[in-house]
């Protein structure tokens, strides 16, 4: 198979220099680009119209176009019919076609350098390339003889680029530009960040990067690229998979100073840029430096939780996407990575999470991993009928610190609103935040090289 590949690709340098295409047929061209995989492309063209019906090709169209979705706009002008050809040309393209053909095998003595010619006509092209040359039959096969195939012309349905072909209706001849819209797949963008912490003076700098990707066939020039952060919807009921805000994070309500599509932030590049076909490309979005932020460590314990060894507490990263004290900006759904410096003053890794679309003044919780010296150990001391469908449910919490300074954690006891909205603390050793009705709070301080103990006693229906 490598074979005969290699040898129809002697005959595209000839077929290349006939036909001298131009490096693209786009005019100016503009992106946008959703985080679905789905691009809305604009390409208005310079192009001298005749006046009546005319069939017009618009090459360098994406390979993943949706045809159905083709607008053309043009003064004095209508679409009568479009055909969108997508059978490109290639070496096993071209022997595909030449099925039932007749075609040049050109052979070359390596040693003696004399060229002969042979008329074969083409039996098949599956796994391999069967000829007929005169009475016998031959696969044409890779032997250590150069071998190339001549055609006499090219299939006129294989197209060398992507093509659109439009009828259309000009009431007016002349030049006047014409700008196709359409929809295509092979795209997409993502966010990603990365925090640099500073424990001591409890402050974050983060960067913002998109990554740009690209997975059609074509190439893109200096096109005016808009991302767009929300999934249109298409079709179904569902949320677009996007995940919600990092746990325990809070929804801001200010408006960002972004331009809006619909429902959606639009964040548009700075500089026109070329997306190459099959490219993957970064550009900054975001960079703050100084943004107050704090370590704290949470621990979240299941309605009648209770574990035989402590487990570590989760440690957390809270700072804020306001447009005071906080990053200033709507942030579009991706991860965090975090990094502090260690003792040589070196950024090292300690960990990662996702967020969603995220309003600006909204408070992030962003966990960043299990604290290895930081512990809770939640134990169920009573469990007894309190009356008719009434339960008394006593806790004690367990919490030590390795750590040689002291610690704050967030002790949550959730699932106290499980199907009911009457739950009570009818005891607690230190007074509770009480979240919602779902979740109540405590914030214990555990004393450096030291343990603290929490007790607290629950009235449910369950």
């Amino acid at each position: 198979m490598r074979y005969w590949i290699g040898a129809v690709l002697a005959l595209i340098p000839c077929v290349a220099t006939a036909q001298t295409a131009p490096k693209t047929a786009q005019g100016d061209v503009a992106l946008t680009i959703y985080s679905n995989g789905v691009a809305l492309i604009q390409d208005t063209r310079q192009i001298n119209l005749p006046s009546g019906v005319s069939r017009q090709d618009f090459a360098d169209v994406s390979s993943s176009i949706r045809p159905a979705t083709v607008r053309l706009s043009a003064e004095g002008t209508e679409i009568v019919e479009q055909n969108y050809d997508y059978d490109l040309l290639s070496p096993e393209a071209l022997m595909d076609k030449a099925v039932g053909q007749t075609v040049t095998l050109l052979r070359t003595n390596p040693a003696t350098g004399v060229e002969t010619r042979e008329a074969a006509r083409v039996l098949a092209s599956n796994d391999g390339v069967v000829l007929q040359i005169g009475n016998r039959i031959e696969v044409l096969r890779e032997d250590g003889l150069p071998v190339r195939v001549l055609f006499d012309s090219l299939p006129p349905n294989l197209r060398a680029r992507p093509t659109l072909s439009v009828t259309l209706d000009t009431k007016a001849g002349g030049a006047r530009p014409v700008t196709l819209s359409y929809l295509s797949g092979g795209f997409g963008w993502s966010a990603d960040y990365v925090a640099l912490f500073d424990e001591a003076k409890r402050t974050i700098d983060v960067q913002g990067w998109v990554t740009l990707r690209n997975n059609d066939d074509v190439t893109y020039y200096n096109t005016d690229t808009v991302l767009v952060a929300g999934n249109p919807g298409k079709g179904g009921n569902g949320n677009g998979g996007n995940p919600g805000l990092a746990p325990d994070s809070q929804a801001g309500t200010e408006t960002a100073a972004r331009a809006k599509l619909g429902d959606y932030y639009l964040y548009p590049l700075k500089n026109r840029t070329t997306i190459a076909a099959n490219q993957q490309k970064q550009v900054s979005f975001l960079s703050v430096s100084a943004v107050p932020a704090r370590k704290a460590y949470e621990f979240r314990n299941g309605w009648l939780g209770a574990a035989n060894d402590p487990r570590s507490a989760a440690t957390v990263l809270n700072f804020s996407s306001s447009a005071k004290g906080g990053l200033g900006d709507a942030l579009p759904a991706g991860t965090v990575r975090v990094y502090v410096r260690d003792a040589k003053g070196q950024p090292q890794f300690i960990g990662e999470n996702a967020i969603g679309h995220t309003p600006m003044g909204s408070s992030l919780a962003l966990k960043t991993g299990e604290a290895f010296d930081v512990k809770v150990k939640p134990v169920v001391t009573l469990r007894e009928r309190a009356g008719k469908a009434r339960w008394k449910t006593g806790m004690t919490y367990t919490l030590t610190n390795a750590r040689p300074e002291p610690v704050t954690v967030d002790l949550i006891q959730a699932g106290l609103g499980s199907g009911w909205e009457d739950t009570k603390i009818s005891g607690e050793s230190q007074p509770s935040e009480r979240r919602s009705a779902d979740e109540a709070v405590w914030q214990v301080v555990v004393p450096g090289n030291g343990e603290a103990t929490l007790t607290a006693t629950f009235d449910t229906r369950y």
